[in-house]
C-alpha cells in the first residue's frame, strides 16, 4: 500500500514539473489585439507593441524576415503589479510579411505574416456594423474579397464596461485575410461593410497593406462612446444616458460604457486614422447637444490615441466621418437636420476651425426605402425608430434609416481621407457649398453663389427654403423655388416672402431627395450638403447678404 502512495506521489511531482513550464509561459503574450496577419502602422510613426509576462522580467522583442534575418531588436521590462510590457518600434518601411517574436527566458511567443501599413480604425452604431453581406450587389464585393489579401482585418466584440478596461474582453474576429465568410459572417456582426470599402478603396489608391479595426454597436448614442473628460467638457451630467420612454434604442446608452470597453483597451495602438458613423441615436436622444458632444469626443480620442501610443498617433489624427442618410419620407420632423448640421460642429462643411483635419461623406442623397434593414421592432437588432413616438406599435412614415448603398459612402469618405490625412492636392472631396447671396429687390430674387461648378440634377421646389420672419421665433420658413442655375450661381424666387430675408436653408429634412437625385452636385458627381444659414445686410445698399452659419435658427425649429 506505501508503495502504491508513494509511486501516484512520484507520479503526481513528475505531472507537475512536466507542466511547470507551460504555466510559467503562460504569463508571456501579447495583448489581444495583436495576431497573425495583423497590421502595424508604418512609418514616420512607430508602432506601438504591448503584452503580459512576469512582472519585473525582461522581454525581448524581435522583428525579423525572410530566412529569420533579425530586422530591430527591443527590450521591454515587465511593470507590476500589472504585468504588462510596452515598446515602441523603430518606424518601419510599408511592406512584409514579418515575423513579431516576444521572449522572456526561455519562453517566446511568435506572430506571423505581419505586415507594416496603415491602420484605421472604424467606429459607431448600426450602419458602420452592416457587414458587407447586407449591402447592395454583396455577391460581387465577397467574391472579390480575394483579391484583396494585403487589406487585414479585425473586430472586436461589442461590449461594455462600467471602468476604463486595459485589453478588449472579447475578440469577434482575430486579424484576419479578408474572404467571403469573415467579411459576411452575418447581419451587424462583422466586418463592417463601409470600413472593409473605406480600406480597400484607400488600397487601390495607396498600393500597400491597409489594417481595419472595427469596434461598433448598433443603437448607441454617442454618450455612450464618449469619455467622462469629455461629457464634462460639454457640462453634461454623468446622468446624461437617461433616455425617453418613447424611443427605444437596442444598445447601450449609459455614459461611457463603450468608450470604457471598446475603445480605451485600444489607446496604445498607432493608428493612421478614423472612421466614424454614428449619430441617428442621438436623433432622437440629445440632439442639440450633439454640437458640443461630437467635437469633443474627437479631441478627446485624438488626445487619449496621441498619449496611449507614446505620442506615435499624430496629435491631429485624421477623423473622418458619415453624414447622417435619409430616414422616413415626407417627416415633418427635422431633428435628422438638426443631426447633420450639428455634425459639422454648426459650420456646414468640414474640416472647419472647431473639426480640423477631419472630412464628411454627405449621404443625404443615399436613401433606401426598400432596405429590409430598417423596420425593427423593438428589441430586434439595430435601431427601431421608425415606431411614433405617441403610438409605439405602428409605423410612422415608411423609410429605412440602414441604406444598403455604402460603396458611395466609403467612396465619398475615402476621397477625403486622401485629400485631409494623405494630403492629395487638388483633388475635390466635397460638394459645393454657398459663399453668398446677392438680393435683387425689384424681381424678388435670391442670387446663390457657390464654391463649385454646379450641375442642376432635379428641379425641386422645397430644396431651398427662406426665413422670413420678424421675429426670431418661430421662424416662417417658405420654399424658395429655383428659376435658374448657372456655372456658379443658384437664383431662387421669394414669392412671398418680399424683401426681408433672415435666413436660408437648404435640404432641411429627413428625407431631402430621391437616390442620387437632390438638387445640386458639382462636376464629380459629389453632392452640395445641407446647411442652414443667417443672412446680414451687406454693403450693396442693403440687397447684399452675407452667409453665416445658422445660430439661433439651429435649434427648435
Amino acid at each position: 500500500m506505501a508503495a502504491w502512495v508513494l509511486l501516484v506521489w512520484v507520479l503526481l511531482v513528475w505531472v507537475l514539473l512536466a507542466l511547470a513550464p507551460v504555466a510559467a509561459g503562460a504569463t508571456l503574450g501579447f495583448a489581444s489585439y495583436y495576431g497573425d496577419h495583423m497590421v502595424l502602422q508604418k512609418e514616420p510613426a512607430g508602432a506601438l507593441v504591448w503584452g503580459y509576462g512576469e512582472p519585473g522580467a525582461v522581454v525581448t522583442v524581435v522583428i525579423s524576415g525572410d530566412g529569420g534575418l533579425i530586422v530591430m531588436k527591443k527590450t521591454a521590462r515587465v511593470k507590476g503589479p500589472s504585468g504588462t510590457w510596452t515598446t515602441v518600434l523603430d518606424p518601419m518601411d510599408r511592406g512584409g510579411p514579418y515575423a513579431l517574436t516576444a521572449g522572456q527566458g526561455s519562453e517566446n511567443v511568435t506572430l506571423r505574416d505581419v505586415y507594416f501599413g496603415d491602420v484605421w480604425l472604424c467606429s459607431g452604431q448600426s450602419n458602420m456594423a452592416m457587414t458587407v453581406l447586407q449591402i447592395v450587389n454583396a455577391s460581387q464585393e465577397l467574391a472579390a474579397a480575394a483579391r484583396y489579401p494585403y487589406v487585414r482585418i479585425f473586430a472586436a466584440a461589442p461590449a461594455r464596461s462600467n471602468v476604463e478596461l486595459e485589453d478588449l474582453k472579447q475578440i469577434d474576429l482575430p486579424w484576419s485575410i479578408p474572404t467571403a465568410e469573415n467579411l459576411g459572417h452575418g447581419n451587424f456582426t462583422y466586418f463592417s461593410a463601409i470600413c472593409w470599402l473605406l480600406g480597400r478603396y484607400l488600397y487601390e489608391a495607396l498600393r500597400y497593406p491597409v489594417g481595419l479595426v472595427e469596434a461598433a454597436w448598433g443603437g448607441t448614442p454617442i454618450e455612450a462612446w464618449s469619455s467622462q473628460r469629455a461629457l464634462q467638457a460639454c457640462g453634461l451630467p454623468e446622468d446624461v444616458g437617461s433616455i425617453s420612454p418613447h424611443w427605444h434604442l437596442s444598445g447601450p446608452q449609459t455614459p461611457s460604457v463603450l468608450w470604457n470597453a471598446m475603445i480605451h483597451p485600444l489607446l496604445n495602438m498607432t493608428l493612421r486614422g478614423v472612421a466614424w458613423y454614428q449619430g441617428e441615436a442621438n436623433a432622437f436622444l440629445h440632439t442639440d447637444r450633439y454640437n458640443c458632444t461630437f467635437p469633443a469626443l474627437i479631441a478627446d480620442w485624438r488626445h487619449a490615441f496621441h498619449a496611449g501610443s507614446a505620442g506615435q498617433t499624430e496629435p491631429l489624427l485624421p477623423f473622418g466621418f458619415v453624414q447622417l442618410s435619409s430616414y422616413r419620407r415626407q417627416s415633418p420632423d427635422d431633428s435628422f437636420a438638426r443631426l447633420r448640421w450639428h455634425q459639422t460642429a454648426d459650420l456646414g462643411v468640414v474640416p472647419n476651425a472647431r473639426l480640423p483635419r477631419t472630412f464628411m461623406a454627405v449621404a443625404v442623397d443615399l436613401c433606401d426605402e426598400r432596405s429590409p434593414y430598417g423596420r425593427q421592432v423593438p428589441g430586434s437588432e439595430g435601431v427601431g425608430m421608425e415606431l411614433s413616438a405617441t403610438n409605439p406599435t405602428s409605423l410612422l412614415f415608411l423609410g429605412s434609416i440602414h441604406p444598403r448603398d455604402k460603396q458611395n459612402v466609403a467612396h465619398r469618405l475615402h476621397l477625403g481621407a486622401r485629400a485631409v490625412a494623405y494630403g492629395e492636392k487638388d483633388l475635390v472631396f466635397q460638394g459645393p457649398y454657398p459663399t453668398r447671396a446677392v438680393l435683387e429687390v425689384t424681381r424678388a430674387l435670391l442670387n446663390v453663389t457657390y464654391t463649385q461648378e454646379l450641375v442642376f440634377r432635379r428641379r425641386d421646389a422645397q430644396a431651398f427654403e427662406v426665413c422670413c420672419s420678424s421675429q426670431p421665433s418661430p421662424c416662417r420658413w417658405l420654399p424658395a423655388p429655383v428659376v435658374a442655375v448657372e456655372s456658379h450661381t443658384v437664383t431662387l424666387a421669394l414669392a412671398g416672402c418680399g424683401t426681408l430675408v433672415l435666413g436660408l436653408r437648404y435640404a432641411w429634412a429627413e428625407w431631402p431627395c430621391e437616390y442620387r437625385s437632390c438638387t445640386l452636385y458639382n462636376t464629380q458627381g459629389l453632392p452640395a450638403p445641407p446647411f442652414l444659414l443667417d443672412t446680414l445686410p451687406g454693403t450693396a445698399g442693403g440687397r447684399e447678404l452675407l452667409l453665416l452659419p445658422g445660430s439661433w435658427f439651429s435649434v427648435g425649429i
